[in-house]
């Protein structure tokens, strides 16, 4: 079987919950995605989503300060230690109970995590190999209620901690003797964030109330005196808790005091308020929900539920700027280490930010589908992928930088169906608002909208293979609409069916088209024959989808009752069938009344899709895996489990025990909001909070799968996202037709005889892509025509597949454009009586060629216009040199211009 692809993107989904990290340099932002975590590198314009995940979705962030670690800790405490140099996984730790902030120390030898009313003190992980990466040192004891943030100071000396009980602590990490722990109140709600000033033991701390309390320390960090190894006296105080079992070591246990003596305070460290600032109230979600601190240039940056943020200069309170995100909440807020740029994440819209403050401009702005994508397409050379939303949004992706460059909000409904046209600049999307409209992509622009004569609802869209001819298909009339792309006429109505249409696909190599209904028939339409039903096929079962084969030669067909069966519709004859109910292999809902193994049997594949080369269909539908069958064969090659994030429903086989009662599942308990979004229940008197809040869990479903037309890679709409599967052939050892002779030596003993073609074959033989791309780039440029006209056949396809990836990575753009434009010279009739098979090594070769000319291309036109310019300053400053100049000095000054010419 050939190499199984991986996992290489998150696209779609660019920030869900948890806090914003930048990295060390300032340059990059991590952000949580559900279970995953993305790395946009926002100078090089490009996102990487780490190939790893946790058990559900993550919550907080720890970042080191080296930029070599990173802590990701989930919803129920389950931590994972990630290494962001290997991307991997280095270890695993629980924490019992949800954690609601992480901190590491500015020196990196320590952690802070809070959980409930405590902070656990940790010995960071260091470089070496360790049994328990995660040592306790210390547990703090001081707040009543849960607590929510957490600062370091500068030296790594003390840290502060806030609490939902409206009091901020402050801790030493080591024992200082005039430092004694109690807590520091003036606020009348939620502390949100604390913040030391620079190389200072002053604090700010700031209140969901939009308050801001400054808090000044007689005391230099200098001054901490270290507590005296004798008379250090250890409080050892049992937990009177005895309902919670803690099954890690506590450490030392400290124990703060809310109001301490006066006694106990006499020569310690004093904390005293000098000022305390509101911010301004705007309606009724006020709510400060998040702010970031920038020590060095003093810039505090404030959120609030509104989608309001401030910028202030502290100490003084001075308002810098005051703009609006959205009408959402903002759920994090961080600023980069040189403090120019900061980021902003909504966990409603699903919106990333990052803004430069000073020149007033986004750096970055992404958002995702607000609500589930619907379907995908792949422009015909596999470098844009298309997307279509419930939120009635079209989007489209670039796949090597995972970012969106143009979002089109023209529907008024949710988006059913989206495809590009076979010239790739022109991209069609049906919705259920009624219309089907075209998008140009050079001019970001809808040009054609096709409308019915009567208000229909499509369901499905196709367009036939010279981008002349759309067709869309109604839930509501059952009738397929047939309009021309040129004059964005209505041609034909095609009616016949007796049921909502499902699907639609136009054959590739003919204008023939296929539609699919829950009448439990699938239709063959010829385009060029008075618009007549050509075939009917009659299934057993309701029809969801149909697909051609690239070379239009089969039919796949999935309907309602799990069955994929194939047809030759030229004969109309049934060729195969698999049956996929049993593969889908559905999880139990929470509140499903029966097992998942009963509710299987009522489920089936929603969306079918064939690879490139036509010899393989992938098929997925309401379950977390998706199936990839051998058409031939007609057997299950692999399933891909396309998420293990337990935070959505279906996702375990059968239900947790622990969450059974005698009354039923807790799910059916709902909670409301609580916490950040404000009480939810409807209690009397209460003004705060959505009263339509409930507590729902996304189901995990597969809602469109598509293949690369280049073969290389397949997307897969998802409840996460729209993930990305590419083939890493890279670490595989493929041998193709080896004999005993073929070894690297022999190679380059062929290679120094020069004896190029047999050398190129014998690589090719072993298959190992450096010694390929060490053995044709020793070939001389003047010998490569010889060469492509002695390549026995066989190798021409491996060798054009090779050009096209090593395009990628290599700078030797001229020498492998020479190899590429001689084979295609050279073997180019041969070549096209096997183009249908050929067409994705094709297809990646010209994406390839196609974004290094966009680069150089880019690169020239910038180069040209500063040239010009330097030409047109030389010729300025030299009019005037002539001016003011003698006219004896005239033929100097004509030598001198003529040398900067």
């Amino acid at each position: 079987l050939p190499a199984p692809p991986q996992f290489s993107g998150l696209l779609g989904t660019v920030y869900r919950r948890g806090n914003l990290s930048f990295t060390r340099d300032g340059n990059s932002l991590l952000s949580p995605v559900g279970n995953r975590i993305s790395l946009f590198d926002l100078k090089n314009n490009k996102c990487e989503t780490l190939p790893l995940a946790t058990r559900l979705n993550i919550v907080c962030v720890g970042l080191s300060p080296d930029g070599s670690l990173a802590i990701l800790i989930d919803e129920e405490g389950a931590a994972l230690l990630v290494s962001l140099i290997g991307k991997c996984v280095i270890h695993e730790f629980y924490f019992h109970k949800p954690v609601h902030s992480v901190s590491f120390s500015p020196d990196g030898k320590k952690f802070v995590v809070t959980k409930d009313n405590l902070a656990y003190l940790y010995h960071a992980p260091g470089k070496k190999r360790e049994f328990n990466a995660f040592v306790l040192d210390k547990t703090y004891y001081g707040p009543y209620d849960e607590t929510t943030c957490i600062d370091w100071t500068d030296d790594s000396k003390c840290f502060a901690v806030g609490s939902k009980d409206m009091s901020t602590w402050v801790f030493g990490a080591e024992r200082w003797a005039n430092l004694i722990y109690y807590s520091l109140g003036g606020h009348k709600d939620v502390i949100v964030a604390c913040f030391f000033e620079e190389n200072s033991l002053d604090l700010y701390t700031i209140s969901q109330d939009a308050a801001l309390c400054v808090w000044q320390c007689d005391t230099e960090l200098d001054g901490l005196k270290p507590m005296p190894p004798k008379g250090a006296a250890k409080e050892e105080k049992a937990a009177e808790d005895d309902e919670e079992l803690f099954e890690e070591p506590k450490g030392e246990e400290i124990h703060g005091k809310a109001d301490p003596s006066e006694q106990e305070t006499r020569n310690k460290v004093k904390y005293s308020r000098v000022a305390k600032y509101f911010f301004n109230k705007e309606g009724d979600f006020n709510n400060l929900t998040a702010a970031a601190y920038h020590k060095k240039t003093h810039l505090l940056v404030t959120g609030f539920a509104s989608g309001i943020f401030h910028l202030h200069e502290l100490p003084d309170f001075n308002l810098i700027h005051s703009l609006s995100i959205s009408d959402q909440r903002i759920a994090s807020i961080s600023i980069n280490c040189t403090g120019d740029w900061i980021a902003f994440g909504c966990s409603g819209l699903g919106q990333l930010l990052v803004w430069e403050w000073q020149s007033e401009s986004y750096v970055l702005k992404q958002q995702g589908h607000f609500n589930s994508m619907v379907s995908l397409a792949y422009s015909p050379d596999g470098q844009y992928i298309v997307t279509g939303g419930e939120d009635g949004k079209v989007k489209v992706w670039n796949t090597l930088s995972s970012f969106c460059f143009v979002t089109f909000t023209e529907h008024n409904s949710g988006v059913t169906a989206v495809t590009f046209t076979s010239t790739g600049y022109v991209v069609l999307s049906a919705s259920l608002d009624g219309t089907v409209r075209a998008f140009d992509l050079h001019r970001y622009r809808n040009f054609r909208t096709f409308t019915s004569p009567r208000p229909s609802q499509f369901s499905c869209l196709a367009v036939d293979s010279s981008g002349e001819i759309v067709a869309a298909g109604s839930q509501d009339s059952f009738e397929i609409f047939i309009w021309s792309m040129q004059s964005g006429r209505l041609l034909d109505v095609l009616a016949g069916h007796e049921g909502p249409i499902s699907s639609l696909s136009f054959n590739p190599m003919k204008c023939v088209l296929a539609s699919a209904s829950w009448d439990k028939t699938v239709k063959l339409w010829d385009m060029l024959d008075s618009w007549r039903t050509k075939e009917t096929f009659i299934m057993n079962s309701d029809v969801l989808v149909v697909a051609f084969r690239p070379d239009g030669k089969e039919l796949a067909v999935a309907a309602l009752n799990g069955q994929i069966t194939f047809w030759d519709h030229e004969n109309a004859a049934q060729t195969g069938s698999i049956e996929g109910r049993h593969d889908l292999q559905m999880g139990r809902k929470e509140l499903d009344k029966i097992t998942a193994k009963q509710a299987a049997k009522g489920k089936s594949f929603t969306t079918l899709c064939y690879s490139a080369d036509g010899e393989s269909i992938l098929a997925g539908g309401l379950s977390k895996f998706v199936c990839i069958y051998n058409v031939k064969e007609q057997i299950l090659m692999k399933k891909f489990e396309i998420s293990c994030n337990y935070s959505l429903d279906a996702m375990e086989e059968y239900l947790d025990r622990r969450k059974m009662t005698e009354f039923g599942s807790m799910a059916l308990i709902d909670e409301g909001g609580g916490g950040d979004e404000g009480v939810a229940i409807p209690l009397p008197g209460v003004k705060r909070g959505d009263m339509s809040y409930r507590h729902f869990k996304p189901e995990i479903r597969v809602t469109c799968v598509r293949f690369c037309p280049t073969g290389r890679s397949w997307a897969a709409t998802t409840t996460e996202g729209l993930l990305l599967y590419s083939l890493d052939s890279g670490l595989i050892f493929d041998p193709f037709e080896l004999d005993i002779d073929v070894t690297p030596s022999n190679i380059h003993k062929t290679l120094s005889q020069k004896e190029y073609t047999v050398a190129i074959v014998m690589a090719f033989k072993l298959n190992e892509k450096k010694l390929i791309q060490e053995v044709i780039e020793a070939v001389p440029s003047s010998e490569v025509d010889v060469i492509c006209s002695s390549l026995p056949d066989l190798y021409v396809e491996k060798l054009l597949e090779f050009l096209a990836s090593a395009f990628e990575t290599s700078c030797h753009l001229e020498f492998y454009l020479t190899w590429a434009h001689k084979l295609l010279m050279q073997h180019g009739q041969k070549l096209k009586t096997r183009s249908v098979k050929l067409l994705p090594v094709i297809q990646f070769l010209q994406k390839s060629i196609q974004r290094h000319f966009e680069d150089v291309s880019k690169l020239c036109e910038w180069n040209i216009y500063n040239i010009k310019y330097a030409l047109a300053i030389s010729q300025q400053r030299g009019m005037k040199r002539t001016a003011e100049e003698t006219p004896g000095d005239e033929e100097e000054l004509d030598s001198d211009s003529d040398y900067l010419m």
